[in-house]
């Protein structure tokens, strides 16, 4: 069983926990009074940057997430830029280029433009609408956290966060993310479509203008602070076992597999999926207060770590099998004691 290292205060680290708590739900609260609904979302993106991963949004559009983008830039006060992606964007369009300048003696030199993606929030925007060339150029920075031009690496300030979203309906003229880039992004958060009362609500605030006054809840430096707290949270064995087979349970050809999933699924989750369990559970037990994780901390977040991780094969595909419900199947199935 893993316990707390000696080098760790047990009352120092409860009450961390308790801090923690407080800051994440004063956060939560604040983009909850500019975003309606979607209270899941909100939680899921901000469990991804205080654990440090990206986050996938799908959703048709006019849901707020550019919205929900801007809230978490003003209330965690982090630089926001956003790209809006298309066939025609090239890498250097993201990342920057070397242009040629003159110096004050009139010699010529290059020159480091920086491009947008030199910020703390992206939003980019229909991510699938880019080729796969200018893809890869975002999601290797998402991995380094930094930029490689002209033989100079330029590293992004943390905490760097790349929120993506794409449209689900629109299938003409995309190019779907292949699943090794799929894998770098934390989350993948479906974004599901307003209540009567909250389009209701949504449309009342626009009709009467009603700004909503935010206050920065915490900084960059705070937010990384938060981060190193992360690491003295207690994952015993049992946890982190359950947390591997849940992720070999998405394997057909895994022990832990169901019927349904060696029926229908082709590959799947990577490791990946099992430290982003790990991470997402931490953070939710600090939210909660608690500086141990408990197994509904791992079961929390499973459909956002799995779902996009998980690959069907022709027959899944052919009979419109939903992975998150094959998520769901696994958790019923997969015994707390191994």
């Amino acid at each position: 069983m893993n316990t707390i290292p000696i080098s760790i205060d047990p009352a120092m680290l409860e009450a961390e926990a308790q801090q923690f708590k407080h800051e994440f739900a004063n956060a939560r609260e604040a983009v909850g009074k500019v975003i309606v609904g979607q209270s899941r979302v909100v939680e899921a993106t901000l469990t991804a940057i205080f654990s440090g991963g990206n986050v996938l949004l799908e959703g048709v559009p006019g849901l707020g997430k550019t919205e929900l983008v801007k809230a978490l830039s003003r209330v965690l006060d982090l630089e926001f830029r956003r790209i809006q992606f298309t066939p025609d964007l090239m890498p250097a369009d993201i990342v920057g280029t070397n242009i040629m300048t003159t110096d004050e003696t009139g010699r010529y030199r290059f020159e480091f433009r920086r491009g947008p993606i030199f910020t703390q929030l992206l939003l980019a925007d229909e991510i699938n609408r880019a080729s796969p060339k200018t893809q890869s150029a975002l999601l290797e920075t998402m991995q380094e956290g930094s930029v490689t031009t002209g033989g100079t690496s330029y590293h992004l300030v943390q905490p760097f966060f790349v929120l993506a979203t794409q449209n689900p309906i629109e299938q003409e003229g995309t190019y779907p993310l292949p699943e090794a880039q799929l894998d770098r992004f934390m989350f993948k958060v479906e974004v599901p479509f307003l209540s009567r009362a909250e389009m209701n609500e949504v449309v009342s605030r626009t009709i009467l203008k009603k700004a909503v006054e935010l206050q920065k809840i915490l900084s960059g430096p705070r937010i990384l602070e938060l981060r190193a707290v992360l690491d003295k949270v207690v994952v015993a064995d049992p946890l982190r076992d359950f947390a591997v087979r849940l992720v070999l349970s998405t394997h057909p050809t895994s022990e832990f597999a169901t019927e349904t999933v060696k029926r229908y699924v082709r590959w799947g989750a990577s490791p990946r999926a099992a430290q982003a369990l790990i991470r997402a559970a931490r953070v939710r037990a600090l939210a909660e207060g608690r500086a141990h994780v408990a197994f509904e901390d791992l079961r929390h977040y499973s459909e956002e770590v799995l779902q996009h991780r998980v690959l069907l094969n022709y027959d899944g595909q052919a009979e419109n099998i939903r992975v998150r419900d094959l998520v769901q199947e696994c958790l019923q199935h997969l015994k707390e004691e191994g």
